[in-house]
Order: structure tokens, then C-alpha cells, then sequence
């Protein structure tokens, strides 16, 4: 039928289109905004940002012609614009506003008086949208407000007002000259001229000892052994998401020196044989992904990458895609949502392709262990821990930002590094790992911060998002804090972590009916399909076992 359109007759026999309308107006722009483009399938989230960027929501006639455009139907193109909170879907008739102020609801955040902010900016600006978000990745000046593309730290409703309309600024960082001129890309083009193999960068992986640094932990050098065992063809996923409420760490290398990650990212390609690859970033940064599309065209112009070889994707506002089965699915162009395993993304990943997955901060590291061997990352050793740790700080330290310390630091090394408690305040509790590691307190103040020393205290490190509190803060408050966090991130998926999380919410708000609790929590862990509902507990259980008196 015309427009791909099904037809249908009325009572008087006559045909009529099934479904929403085409507006001719709204295919002509859409048509305009993808003219030089080949529409694919797995682009759609790219497409509905471009849209969106232009007119400043997705409102339902740009819906129904992207997906005339594309040959789907509009309940698909639909229900992914949906899926993420990056994306203004606008109700019939309703014109986007002129700006939509994000103020960061995060624990860092709300510690340093979003909630107050919050409603001052509802009153300072009704003509505007004013939403709670969830984490910025910028909790080392909290709190953070988002205004348009530009995210203000330390922000006030005058920082904010200010923000308007400016142009979106770049951080000062080592582009591709400067790199290259620092022997930058010479272990990439050895490794690709024989010089070495990728046994013998994988052994090199090994004894340095280095293990994902997204949260897991799983060493990497093993992961590209189980790359490589798949036949091809292989692709390779860059996990820039860090969604983890108090992380910024990955941010923190890329605003500096992107091209250590960047040589990193093509030496582990080249070990295991990767035909395309591909970046996931968070649309929270918009600053790198401006810094990436630019060195992307540097190193296609220096000839070390092939045009496409490399696609850089922007996320839409989903904590769940941090999980890699779920950044999968939104590369394809899809809703995140985790996918059952087995089949791991090593075996079958992008595509169905066999995968390789690593974050930011991993491919810095790889880079600078190719480049001056093991002894780089493995020569630091504390409290019997090989490696380092960078941890992401913020809270009720003097100076908040990332540290780069011995992979057996403890919280007290961790705040002596941040300067010390801020003045007037006296330490009490401390995240280890964002709020999926729950709350320890001050007297566990001995424990190495690594992998595999926090278990046995119903904790882990993840992703070495620190958290410090002091007794001025309530522990109650926060764990309800990341509570709401995981209820609203929740992809819904399963029932266990979607209305456990919310019921935990209800409860907590009323009173901490503890064996209830202890039950639901016990139902989330067991249950849930991927980390997020296994792990949301975690702030009840470590509250419950560490601060009885507060609840």
C-alpha cells in the first residue's frame, strides 16, 4: 500500500489508513537530517538523537516519519525513544520547551544541597522544564545541573541562568601531535607490523596483573583469550558509560589524554582480530564526544585507522546499559535490555558476532602497559594488593577528584589523599563502589579497597566510586537515595528487581520493616536477571548490619 501503510474498509466500504497519519512536512525534515547518511537498522538511537537535537523533542509526526524512513513500525521507533531519559517525547500538540534543566539527584549531589537547588530553580524558571536526573558523572563539584548540552559543577541558580546559550567548551587535553610526539601509536604500529604477537602482548597482559576496571574485575588479558577462540568475524565494544552513581573516572582520563585509551583500544583489536569497533559514551559527556570525533578524524587522516573503523555512539540516559549485554543491545539499535547468558558477548555479542568488551580506564591501562611493560601497573604493591586503583572521591573530603593510589589503599589513605575530611566534619560511613556496594562504616577503615577484599563485608569495589559521609549525614537517607536510583533505572525486564525496587523504596519511606526487607532482598539477589537487581539490596543489607541504631 502507499507509504507502506495498511488499509482497512470502513462500515460504507471506503479504505482508510490504519494507524497514525504521515505528516508530509515532518518526512521532509527528517528525509533533510539523514539526507547523507545509509540508513541502518542498528543506527536508530543516532537518528532519534539527531532529530532531537535539531528540534529539541521527538514529537509523534517526527516518530512516524523516522519510521517511515527506516521501514519499521512506529511502535518500535516508539517504544526505544521511550526507553531512554535522554529523549523528550512529546505528547500531541505539546511544543518542546526552550530548555530542559537536569539537576543531578545522585548522593554526592544531593549531600551538597541539590534538593534545595532543585526547587529553587522550579521557582526562579517556569518557563523552563526542571527534571531530577540521575548521575552526571561530575560528583567531584557537586551539585550538577544540566542545561541543554552543558553540565555545570558547583552550580547555583546564577551559574545556571549564566550557562544559557553559551557555547559548549573544551577542556584542555593532549591531542594527537602532542601524543604521537610522546611516542605515541609506535607499540600499535610494531604490533601490526609483527613486530610482536598477540600471545606475547596477552602474556604481558598477565603478569601485570590487570583486571577490568568497569567493576568486574575479570583479568583482561584472559577475556581476549576467549575473543580470539570465536570464529570470526570478531567486532570490539568500547564501554564509555560509566553510569555508577559517584564515578567519574573514566571521564577524568578522557578530558586528559584520550589517545591512551584510544591506542589501547587498537592494540586490543588488533590481538583479537577486530574487524570494526565501536564507542559507547554516555550523552552526559558531551565535551568528549566533540574531543573523540575529532581525534577519530586525526588518526583516519594519519592513516593508523580506516575510514569506519571505529563508530562512535552516544548513549541516551540508561544506568542499565552500563551492563554490556544491555550496551549491546542499544548499539543495535534496541532498548537495553540484559540479555540472558549463556551465550556470553565473547561468544556472542554485537550482532552475534564474538565480542570484546573493555571500558575507558582498562584501555588506558593496556595502552601504558604495552607501551612500558608490566612493571608499569604491577610495581606498586600495599597491604599486599598488586596494581593500582583509580578512585573516583567525592563527598565530605576537602578535595574531591580522582586518586590514583596503590590497589591495597584503605578509606584512610583514600582521605588523606583527598586532603582530609572538609572542615566541620568528622568521618562516619564511606561507599566503596558506588551505591551497588552499600554503605561501610568508619571503623572498617583497614580494608584494602581492591578486588576481593570487600566480599565477606556484603561489599565489593566495582567501579572505586568513594563516597565519603560524615556523621553530619544520614546513612538512612542515602541508602533510600540509591534505592530511588535503582527504581527509576530499573529496566523492567524482570520482576524481581523491578517491583522489588520499588517496594523497597515504599517501605524504607514508611519505616524499615527489617524482615520484609531481608526477604524482599533475598528475592531481588536471587532472582534478578542481571547485576542491578542483584546488587540494589546492597545499600539495605550493609545498613541493616552496620547501623542498627539509625534505623
Amino acid at each position: 500500500m502507499e507509504n507502506g501503510m495498511k488499509r482497512q474498509k470502513s462500515g460504507k466500504g471506503r479504505a482508510f489508513p490504519k494507524g497514525r497519519q504521515l505528516v508530509d512536512l515532518a518526512l521532509a525534515e527528517v528525509s533533510e537530517l539523514l539526507k547523507d547518511q545509509s540508513v541502518k537498522r542498528d543506527r536508530l538511537i543516532e537518528y532519534l538523537h539527531l532529530i532531537q537535537d535539531r528540534f529539541g523533542g521527538l514529537s509523534a509526526p517526527h516518530i512516524r516519519a523516522l519510521a517511515e524512513v527506516m521501514a519499521l513500525s512506529e511502535a518500535e521507533v516508539f517504544e526505544v525513544a521511550s526507553f531512554y531519559a535522554h529523549f523528550d517525547v512529546l505528547k500531541d500538540g505539546e511544543a518542546a520547551p526552550p530548555f530542559t534543566l537536569r539537576v543531578c539527584g545522585s548522593l554526592s549531589c544531593e549531600m551538597a544541597g541539590a534538593t534545595a537547588l532543585f526547587q529553587e530553580l522550579e521557582l526562579r524558571h517556569p518557563e523552563m522544564r526542571v527534571r531530577r536526573a540521575p548521575c552526571m558523572g561530575r560528583c567531584e563539584v557537586a551539585p550538577v545541573v544540566a542545561v541543554g548540552h552543558h553540565h555545570i559543577g558547583q552550580a547555583d541558580a546564577k551559574t545556571v541562568k549564566a550557562a544559557i546559550g553559551q557555547p559548549l567548551a573544551l577542556p584542555d587535553y593532549e591531542a594527537f601531535e602532542a601524543y604521537r610526539e610522546d611516542g605515541g601509536y609506535r607499540m600499535l604500529e610494531a604490533c601490526r607490523a609483527g613486530v610482536h604477537s598477540p600471545d606475547e602482548m596477552q602474556e604481558m597482559l598477565s603478569q601485570s596483573g590487570l583486571r577490568g576496571m568497569g567493576g568486574a574485575g575479570f583479568p583482561a588479558g584472559r577475556k581476549w583469550s576467549f575473543v580470539r577462540a570465536g570464529a570470526g568475524p570478531r567486532l570490539m565494544a568500547v564501554n564509555a558509560d560509566e553510569g555508577e552513581p559517584g564515578t567519574f573516572k573514566d571521564r577524568y582520563y578522557l578530558e586528559r589524554e584520550p589517545h591512551a585509551m584510544l591506542e589501547g583500544m587498537l592494540i586490543a583489536a588488533w590481538a583479537v582480530g577486530a574487524e570494526k569497533i565501536y564507542i559507547y559514551l554516555r550523552d552526559e559527556y558531551p565535551e568528549i564526544h566533540r574531543i573523540l570525533k575529532a581525534e577519530l578524524q586525526a588518526l583516519e587522516k594519519a592513516g593508523l585507522i580506516a575510514p569506519d573503523y571505529v563508530e562512535l555512539r552516544r548513549g541516551a540516559g540508561a544506568y542499565i546499559c552500563g551492563e554490556e549485554s544491555a550496551m549491546i543491545e542499544s548499539l543495535e539499535g534496541k532498548r537495553g535490555l540484559p540479555r540472558l547468558r549463556p551465550p556470553y558477548v565473547a561468544a556472542s555479542g554485537i550482532f552475534g558476532r564474538p565480542t570484546l568488551v573493555h571500558n575507558v580506564e582498562t584501555l588506558h591501562w593496556i595502552s601504558k602497559i604495552a607501551r612500558g611493560g608490566a612493571a608499569v601497573f604491577a610495581d606498586h604493591e600495599k597491604n599486599g594488593r598488586i596494581g593500582l586503583r583509580s578512585y573516583s572521591v567525592s563527598g565530605r573530603v576537602r578535595f574531591p577528584g580522582v586518586k590514583l593510589l596503590p590497589a591495597g589503599s584503605t578509606i584512610l589513605d583514600v582521605i588523606k589523599a583527598s586532603g582530609g575530611m572538609a572542615d566541620g566534619h568528622e568521618f562516619y560511613a564511606y561507599q566503596p563502589g558506588g551505591p551497588s556496594s552499600g554503605l561501610l562504616p568508619a571503623r572498617l577503615d583497614t580494608v584494602p579497597l581492591d578486588f576481593d577484599t570487600l566480599q565477606e563485608y556484603g561489599s565489593f569495589i566495582g567501579s572505586a566510586a568513594v563516597v565519603v559521609l560524615s556523621t553530619q549525614d544520614s546513612v538512612r537517607d542515602a541508602a533510600l537515595n540509591m534505592l530511588r536510583f535503582f527504581a527509576a533505572e530499573s529496566c523492567g525486564q524482570c520482576t524481581p528487581c523491578r517491583v522489588g525496587c520499588e517496594k523497597a523504596v515504599q517501605i524504607m519511606e514508611d519505616r524499615w520493616d527489617k524482615p520484609l526487607l531481608e526477604d524482599l532482598c533475598d528475592a531481588m539477589a536471587e532472582a534478578s536477571i542481571c547485576g542491578l537487581g542483584q546488587a540494589a539490596p546492597n545499600p539495605i543489607l550493609t545498613v541493616l548490619r552496620y547501623f542498627p541504631e539509625a534505623v
